[in-house]
Order: structure tokens, then C-alpha cells, then sequence
């Protein structure tokens, strides 16, 4: 393991001992009171119980109160227009049913987030686990896949206090291998849930496994998928997808790409070129078209009659010279971001600068033709991102991850390369709308199409050593930071990669490495 993963260990073992033994506290805020959150402890073989306090708050620090709580000013809303983005019939609603909301993996939400007007907040500690990719089911309660060093647990949360409703765990850590817990992705990154509130989600034995959540929020495990006997040695899944006709798709980490009948258990499986890798989430549109991006390509697959996974079209891109500090993998970071009916946005990994690139995705289109622009973005010699691009509009809005080595990178006052970046699609080209210089390490950007904000979780560098993280609504249309609220001082506000969501109700979540943020409107 690399001296910069044993750093990350120990700091996160630091933190174990701490919260081991920390006491109940309630933490005043903006009038408001803090969480309830709890959880319910288990052992594995080699490892303690997770430190579990029923009402135990983030812990706040003392250096809280030295640096600015909020900064800028509420706004009014403003509605963004956007292309419509289709229900897919075999997910939950738009803006329910995954990391990346929809089937079009937009990151864009239909409701108004935070404005800024007398902000509450609200946390709550689960260990050391981070719910990096959520969904909410049909009555508005949160569905997490919360990964700890225990391994991969999916739990429900009640959307206002943050309380773990019930609790299922899908599958341990492999401490036989040499992966790092904290970027290694393997069986626990995505999941998507249904409309009738089934989630399906990949796991470390490389299965597939269906989660019921009941009525009254419990968790029950249904069928399993094995696909292991379809993976070469070593590989493992990463992701899941479910097409308009109801086929689920898998993705595995070295290139294997199968559908699976879950009706009969039918598997039918297509490998990638040898050395291509896959890393992120995929998408999918209404004219059956699956799409994802592998470290070397972009790629649009349908199936054939039987199920059989066929490459429509496939675009190389500049995967650059190696893997850049802030990246997972050498390649694009990106999963496929839909526009209307035309469109697909990725970021590349080129050198000195990534270019966000918008390609036709439609059938028929001649090759020479498939590209419709390229714009390097961000700053030259220093830009990179392992996020998904929101689409806003007819544009897409892209975070600058560069220098994000770890936990360790954003310790002590330090933080990564500034930039958010919005890039305008026209029917002759692109173009560069403007940057934001706020610095937002690793969070997955979200807009809220309802006041025409994007939201970014950000950690601007301080002199004086103090890590503050901070919430940060960015105008879509002007590119000004309209405001920024702080979350906390410390490592344990660190959101290592996960997401920001919306709920139904427009409340502002994400998580950290020891928990949940939830942000609202007073």
C-alpha cells in the first residue's frame, strides 16, 4: 500500500478511537437542533464494532468559530429552462434513482435547493462509513450505500434527522487484497432503485443483489445474481444500469460488459478491447441506446434480440500520459452526461488541459462526424476530474479535482486546484461560458434546474492551517458564488468523492467520511 493510503488509514483509525469514546452532544444551529442519527454496531472477523452513539453528531471542533460561518447572500430563485429528460420506466422518478439522478445521469434537479435564506443544518455520525451514493424511495426516505472499512452496507435514513432507520449489510472488504478502502470501488460505489422501491446493487463477491425496502423502512434481501463464472480472475463489478425494455446491464472493472434477464438469469456477456478498464457510472436514453465511457473510449452499446451487448458506435478519446493526482484511474472520470435528444458529454484526461467533449449519440451518424466539439477547460498543467459534468441547460458544468491524493491532501490548511467551469453548447460548437475560481477537492456537483444554482462542496486553502469545508451555490447563469456555508472544521467534514444530493423537498445532502450533512432553507 502507498505511504499516502497507510496516511488515509491511520488518520481514519485516528478518528475510530475518537469517536469510540466520544460523549453525546447536541450542537446548536442557526436555531435549529442537531441530528438523531444512529446506527447498530457489528463485528467482522479482524475488525472492532463500528463506534455507534445513538444522537452522536459529526463532531464539531473548537476551531469551528475562527473561520467565517457564512459568506454572500440568499437569492431568489430563478428557474433554469432545461431540455425535458424522459422517466425511464424501470427507475424511480428523476431525481430519485441514483447518484446521478436519472437515466440520463444529469446531476440536475427539477426542485429548488437551498437559497441561502436562513440555512439549518443538521448531521449525523454512522462511524466510519460514507453514504456516497444515495436515492430516495417513494415515500421520501433516504436509501444509502454507505461504505466503511467494514465493507458495504445499505441503509435508510428518515430525511430529517438523519436517523438510520434499518440497516442490511450486502458485503465485506476483501482485506486479502491490496485495494485501499477508501478508492477502491469494487462491489459498493453505484446501485439504482426502481419504482417500486427495489434497489440493485453490485457487491464484492461479484454478484448482484436486489434490497427490498418495505413500507416501514426495513431492509430485505431478495434475489442474487452470481456473475463471477463471467469475470476473468480478479476483476470485480463496479456498476449496474437498466435499459427502457427493463434489461439490467453490469459493468466490471476490466472491461466486461453483460446484460442479465432477471426474470430467467439469462447472462450474456461482451469483453472490451484487452487493457480498457471501466471506472464510473453508465447511462441510457429511450431509443435503447447504454452508454459509458472506458479508460480509453466512449462507447454507445445496444442489445441485440436475445440480449446479446452490441457496439453501436465507439470513440477513442485523449486519455492523457498517466494517472493525474485527483484520478482513479488514467482515462475520463466521467460518466456520460445526456443533453435533450443529441447529446453526450464527457471530460477527457488530455494534457495540459482536460477539454469537455460533446458528441452526437444518436444512430447513423458517420464517425467523422460523431464529434461535435472539444474545449480544453480549467487550468492548463493542473485540471482533471473524476466527477461526472452536470448538464444545466443546454450546457455542462465541470469541478476541477487536480491535486486530490487522498485525505491527506485538503490536512492542514492545504486544499487542490481551483475551477468550476461552464461550458455552452451551440449548434455550431462549444464555448466556455465562465470559471469560478472556488476549490472544491472531490465533491460530485449538483444544479438545481428550480433556482438556477449548482451546488459544490468546497475547501478554500488557509495560511492558518485550519480545514474548513464549506457548502457553495454557484449562479448557473453568471458563474458568481452567491453564497457559501460552512459544514465544519476538520478532516471529518471531508467528503472523499461522494455526492451532493437534493431531496423532494429540496433539502441540500452530502455525505463525509463519517457521515451526513443535511442543509435547508429556514
Amino acid at each position: 500500500m502507498r505511504l499516502r493510503s497507510l496516511a488515509a488509514v491511520a488518520a481514519a483509525g485516528v478518528l475510530t478511537l475518537t469517536l469510540g469514546t466520544a460523549t453525546p452532544t447536541v450542537a446548536a444551529d442557526d436555531g435549529d437542533s442537531s441530528s438523531t442519527g444512529t446506527t447498530s454496531g457489528f463485528a467482522l472477523p479482524g475488525l472492532p464494532a463500528l463506534p455507534t452513539v445513538p444522537g452522536l453528531p459529526i463532531p464539531p471542533l473548537p476551531t469551528d468559530l475562527l473561520v467565517p460561518r457564512f459568506t454572500g447572500a440568499a437569492v431568489t430563485p430563478q428557474p433554469l429552462p432545461a431540455p425535458p429528460v424522459p422517466q425511464n420506466p424501470f427507475l424511480a422518478p428523476n431525481g430519485r434513482s441514483s447518484m446521478h439522478n436519472d437515466a440520463y445521469s444529469t446531476d440536475a434537479y427539477a426542485v429548488s435547493g437551498p437559497t441561502g435564506r436562513a440555512l439549518t443544518m443538521r448531521t449525523a455520525s454512522y462511524g466510519i462509513r460514507e453514504c456516497a451514493t444515495m436515492a430516495f424511495d417513494s415515500r421520501g426516505r433516504i436509501v444509502g450505500l454507505c461504505g466503511g472499512l467494514e465493507g458495504f452496507t445499505m441503509m435508510v435514513i428518515d430525511p430529517v434527522t438523519l436517523r438510520a432507520l434499518s440497516q442490511l449489510q450486502l458485503s465485506a472488504r476483501d482485506f486479502s487484497k491490496s485495494a485501499n478502502p477508501f478508492t477502491d470501488i469494487c462491489g459498493g460505489t453505484y446501485f439504482f432503485l426502481d419504482g417500486q422501491d427495489r434497489a440493485y446493487a453490485t457487491t464484492t463477491e461479484s454478484a448482484i443483489a436486489e434490497v427490498q425496502v418495505t413500507s416501514d423502512g426495513k431492509l430485505a434481501k431478495g434475489r442474487t445474481w452470481p456473475l463471477a463464472s463471467h469475470l476473468a480472475d480478479g476483476d470485480c463489478l463496479v456498476a449496474t444500469g437498466v435499459d427502457w425494455s427493463g434489461r439490467l446491464w453490469w459493468f466490471s472493472q476490466q472491461g466486461t460488459v453483460g446484460t442479465l434477464d432477471r426474470a430467467s438469469g439469462t447472462v450474456h456477456a461482451l469483453d472490451l478491447p484487452e487493457g480498457e478498464g471501466i471506472f464510473n457510472s453508465v447511462s441510457t436514453d429511450e431509443t435503447g441506446g447504454v452508454y459509458f465511457v472506458s479508460t480509453h473510449q466512449s462507447y454507445r452499446l445496444d442489445a441485440a434480440a436475445d440480449g446479446t451487448p452490441e457496439i453501436t458506435w465507439a470513440i477513442p478519446y485523449d486519455r492523457g500520459t498517466g494517472v493525474k493526482p485527483g484520478m482513479l484511474s488514467q482515462g475520463s472520470g466521467t460518466s456520460p452526461t445526456l443533453i435533450g435528444e443529441r447529446w453526450i458529454g464527457i471530460a477527457d484526461n488530455a494534457e495540459p488541459q482536460s477539454h469537455v467533449i460533446v458528441y452526437d449519440r444518436r444512430k447513423g451518424v458517420p464517425d467523422a462526424e460523431r464529434e461535435h466539439c472539444s474545449v480544453p477547460v480549467l487550468r492548463s498543467g493542473a485540471s482533471t476530474t473524476e466527477n461526472s459534468l452536470v448538464a444545466a441547460g443546454n450546457s455542462l458544468i465541470i469541478e476541477n479535482n487536480h491535486g486530490y491524493a487522498g485525505v491527506q491532501s485538503t490536512l492542514l490548511g492545504r486544499s487542490t486546484t481551483p475551477g468550476v467551469s461552464r461550458v455552452m453548447i451551440e449548434p455550431d460548437g462549444c464555448h466556455v461560458a465562465w470559471t469560478n475560481p472556488t476549490v472544491a477537492p472531490t465533491s460530485v456537483p449538483k444544479a438545481s434546474l428550480g433556482n438556477g444554482l449548482v451546488y459544490v462542496y468546497s475547501k478554500p486553502p488557509r495560511k492558518d492551517l485550519l480545514d474548513a469545508w464549506y457548502v457553495t451555490a454557484i449562479d448557473i447563469r453568471t458563474g458568481e458564488t452567491a453564497w457559501s456555508r460552512l459544514t465544519g472544521t476538520g478532516i471529518q467534514w471531508n467528503n472523499h468523492y461522494a455526492a451532493i444530493y437534493l431531496g423532494p423537498d429540496g433539502s441540500l445532502y452530502v455525505a463525509t467520511i463519517l457521515g451526513l450533512i443535511r442543509l435547508a432553507d429556514g
